[in-house]
C-alpha cells in the first residue's frame, strides 16, 4: 500500500472513531472512567467585516480511548 498524506488522514479518522465507540461501550464500567471522561476543546472564530460576515464553531471532544485510537492508528499506518 501506498504512503501519502491521504492514507494518514483516513487512518487517523478511523482510529479516532474507533477509540470513540470503544469509549462508549466501556462508559458504564465504573472501573475505567478514567478513560471515558471527555475534555471539550472549543473554537469559534467570528468575523463582521461589513461586507461579509462569517461565524465558525469548532468542538472537540477527547477522552484517553479516542487518544489511544489515535496512536494506534498512526503506529498501524507506520508499520505499513
Amino acid at each position: 500500500m501506498k504512503k501519502n498524506t491521504f492514507t494518514l488522514i483516513i487512518f487517523l479518522i478511523v482510529g479516532l472513531i474507533t477509540g470513540i465507540i470503544i469509549g462508549q461501550l466501556l462508559a458504564p464500567v465504573p472501573a475505567l472512567s478514567f478513560l471515558t471522561k471527555s475534555v471539550e476543546i472549543s473554537w469559534e472564530p467570528k468575523a463582521d467585516l461589513q461586507v461579509v460576515k462569517y461565524q465558525f464553531d469548532l468542538l472537540v471532544k477527547l477522552n484517553l480511548c479516542s487518544i489511544i485510537g489515535l496512536v494506534g492508528a498512526y503506529l498501524l499506518y507506520r508499520k505499513l
